[in-house]
């Protein structure tokens, strides 16, 4: 009988040690995800969009950079897509892009559904959610605005008409 409980209370205590253990690991030695604070430098990302071509954030350097998380099951941000497209058009050339971040779709439907709105501007795939957590993203849509030095200036949360969208887009056009 006492041999029973010396090997459950053995046990017992190992079970816990490995418990300390692994708290004390994933706390001290592992990769912290990169995550910002308004005013920063934005996250880098490279992700691939739906031509399966890669995409670094950092591309967009000396450019302002409305990035945009949206899903194709998410109504408002199928709402919103039209009035994007539209000034991504218009501001392009004017050193302000539009980089959408797919959130939760397959490539198949989100290629589908970009295809279906006409979407001109570059979408990649947040496939494990990484740069969603980064950017501390929950409701969709969320949008963010990065000046050209790089830096988050503001965040977005909901749908937005293409008269408010435009004064986000001036508000980040490189002089």
């Amino acid at each position: 009988m006492k041999k029973n409980r010396l090997i459950f209370r053995t046990i017992i205590l190992l079970v816990l040690v490995g418990a300390v253990g692994y708290t004390l690991y994933q706390n001290f030695y592992t990769k912290k995800e990169e995550t910002f604070t308004m005013g920063e430098v934005a996250p880098n990302f490279v992700l691939k969009d739906l031509n399966e071509k890669e995409i670094s954030l950092e591309d967009y350097k000396g450019k302002g950079v409305v990035l945009n998380f949206w899903g194709s099951w998410c109504p408002p941000c199928k709402e919103e897509m039209p009035a994007l497209n539209n000034l991504h058009k218009k501001y392009k050339d004017k050193g302000v892009e539009v980089l959408g971040v797919n959130a939760g779709d397959t490539p198949l439907v989100a290629q589908t559904f970009a295809e279906k709105m006409d979407l001109e501007f570059p979408s990649v795939m947040d496939t494990k959610g990484d740069v969603q957590r980064a950017y501390k993203v929950v409701p969709l849509p969320t949008t963010f605005l990065i000046d050209s030095d790089g830096k988050v200036v503001r965040m977005i949360t909901g749908i937005k008409t293409e008269a408010e969208f435009e004064e986000y887009f001036k508000e980040i056009m490189p002089s």
